[in-house]
């Protein structure tokens, strides 16, 4: 579910300009028509079997990852900077379908680590270890050099978060529950409400951080500018295009040679200056891959701001939630009317940067009102899910979610917690494996 800049352009070798920047977002980052297809982008820290505490060596985690290569898969698989495994669903036409690719791949992937006594690990950042990159290539030597500017929060994000990532259609062009002006403007108010009811990571060197998202939080450390949202007033395509304009060049690539780094260029002065050379349509599809927004717009939307969840099929429910609420048109109807008030909270602030996203990051379900609209949602969501086809096994893990957390005003963070500081069972002896 991904598009490019360049495959529109019939001369990729050809500088783009400051309007031709405008032009080519607007086209591409909201494709709209009818909510047909979703996918989801799954990440996991991988740990030691025997004991998660214990570091991998970057030449066990090679290994296992170049086994993993020879395994036929549907999901793409990916290594983040520090060694995570992502797996990222091809665009299914179902729920039922999208999960199904997803688990097998998974199994797949748990059988060959397996061999090398490794497993995966949901939890949405590494409560063990500092960061510690395993990839040494140009792009990350670049982004680490550039996120380095604004403090660890970037090497962090980069080397020890996990998430889940739900992919939804934009949506029809016209208004209405399912218009993609109202899913742009629901996914950043949800957004807050999604932090909240799957925040699982409050930890951080062994320590609580008081936060109960840190992995939240770290994405706001790093500066409204590269993971910020823009301003949700008025329509959804110019805010973007204005965004990617006005948002600081990661870096600029070359054939030999370190990746250079500007600093505090943005995207907008490069199509004016020229400077160290001029933009390329594949320099505006690169520099799209550098925003990190809670809400990605890709040609469909890209949710980012869910934690990596526990067990094994623990991503399944924020990903059946997520799409219950935004795919049928009356739990659509249902999201909307419930968090239509916290926007006020949100001050005008753009997400995650606002007193929202941070009360949700922060203190998660135990914010009243957070979660009396978790569990309006999760209801709608129960409601909606058999409409979308999904099975009882589903349903159930829904429902067994909202129970042992959003009813209770908890999260998994709180179970963490529970057992950093219970008297039977501490931090240390936790298994986290899956």
């Amino acid at each position: 579910m991904s598009d490019s800049v360049s495959d529109c352009t019939e001369q990729p070798r050809t500088a783009v300009t400051e309007a031709e920047v405008e032009a080519l977002v607007r086209g591409i980052c909201f494709k709209t028509g009818p909510p047909r297809t979703l996918g989801v982008e799954v990440e996991w820290l991988v740990h030691e079997l025997r004991n998660p505490r214990l570091p991998v060596t970057p030449e066990r985690l090679e290994a296992a990852y170049a086994a993993l290569r020879t395994v036929p898969l549907r999901s793409a698989l990916t290594v983040e900077p520090g060694g995570q495994l992502e797996l990222s669903s091809p665009p299914a036409a179902s729920l039922m379908e999208c999960i199904g690719t997803v688990s097998a791949d998974l199994a797949a992937a748990r059988a060959v680590l397996r061999k090398h006594d490794l497993g995966l690990v949901g939890i949405g950042n590494d409560p063990w270890r500092s960061p510690r990159r395993f990839l040494r290539e140009p792009r990350y030597d670049a982004m680490e050099a550039c996120l380095d500017r604004t403090g660890p929060a970037g090497r962090a994000m980069m080397c020890t978060s996990a998430s889940v990532q739900v992919c939804l259609d934009a949506g029809y062009e016209e208004p209405g529950p399912l218009g993609h002006g109202r899913r742009w403007w629901l996914a950043h108010q949800l957004g807050a409400v999604l932090v909240a009811a799957f925040a699982n990571s409050p930890l951080a060197g062994r320590e609580p951080t008081g936060w109960l998202s840190t992995r939240q939080l770290l994405w706001m450390e790093i500066g409204a500018a590269r993971a910020g949202a823009p301003p949700l007033n008025g329509d959804p395509r110019a805010a973007w295009a204005r965004h990617v304009l006005d948002a600081p060049v990661m870096c600029v690539r070359q054939d030999g040679g370190p990746w250079h780094v500007p600093d505090g260029l943005t995207f907008r002065e490069w199509t004016r200056s020229g400077v160290p050379r001029p933009p390329l349509p594949e320099d505006l599809d690169y520099h799209l891959t550098t925003l990190f927004p809670p809400v990605r717009p890709r040609g469909h939307l890209e949710l980012r701001m869910i934690d990596a969840q526990p067990g094994e099929d623990g991503w399944i429910v924020p990903l059946a939630v997520t799409t219950a609420l935004f795919d049928d048109p009356e739990a659509a109807e249902t999201a909307y009317r419930a968090v239509k008030p916290l926007a006020e909270r949100s001050l005008s602030l753009p997400a995650p940067h606002n007193p929202l996203w941070i009360d949700a990051a922060r203190s998660g379900l135990a914010d009243a009102e957070l979660r009396e609209v978790a569990d309006t949602c999760f209801a709608a969501a129960l409601e909606a899910l058999p409409r979308l086809g999904a099975t009882t096994e589903v349903t159930d893990a829904v429902a067994a979610y909202r129970d042992r957390y959003v009813s209770k005003g908890r999260c998994p963070a709180d179970d963490l917690l529970d057992e950093l500081y219970g008297t039977d069972r501490t931090l240390h002896g936790k298994d986290f494996r899956t």
